[in-house]
């Protein structure tokens, strides 16, 4: 339907200091490796090792939950799982995330059908279940 075929439409976290964390409608969400309702990831990435401390990389997620990526700043195509952890993994790493990933939104929007999609799919809100909200899902 879209006149070129995806491999995927990839949803995205990173794992960090033992937790998994995510970004979708709530804000910023933790969990345990594989902990949402979406299970085990299909493929895992590795983006290098980090020298940022803990407490820095909590301060540095708790500004992100507080502005950023709060949960009503969500938007499918351009604001999402996959901004959020291209952002943290070059914050922590200096690497991004594959662009596969990150452009497949303005893939899809580039087609006819991705247009005509569009309005229905601004209006979704992802939130993988199984999460600990990591900003009290203040929406402020």
């Amino acid at each position: 339907m879209l006149g070129k075929q995806l491999d995927g439409i990839w949803h995205t976290a990173i794992v960090v200091y033992g937790d998994e964390l995510f970004f979708g409608g709530v804000g910023i969400s933790s969990c345990s490796p594989g902990g949402t309702m979406l299970g085990p990831p299909d493929t895992v990435v590795e983006l290098g090792e980090t020298e940022v401390s803990d407490e820095i990389f909590m301060d540095y997620l708790s500004s992100l939950g507080e502005s950023t990526y709060r949960g009503d700043r969500y938007r499918l195509f351009e604001h999402n799982c996959n901004t959020f952890t291209n952002e943290v993994a070059q914050f922590l790493t200096g690497n991004s995330i594959p662009a596969y990933i990150t452009d497949l939104p303005s893939e899809v929007l580039a087609t006819p059908f991705g247009q005509i999609l569009r309005p229905i799919l601004d209006s979704i809100h992802i939130a993988p279940p199984g999460g600990n909200v990591i900003n009290g899902g203040r929406n402020n």
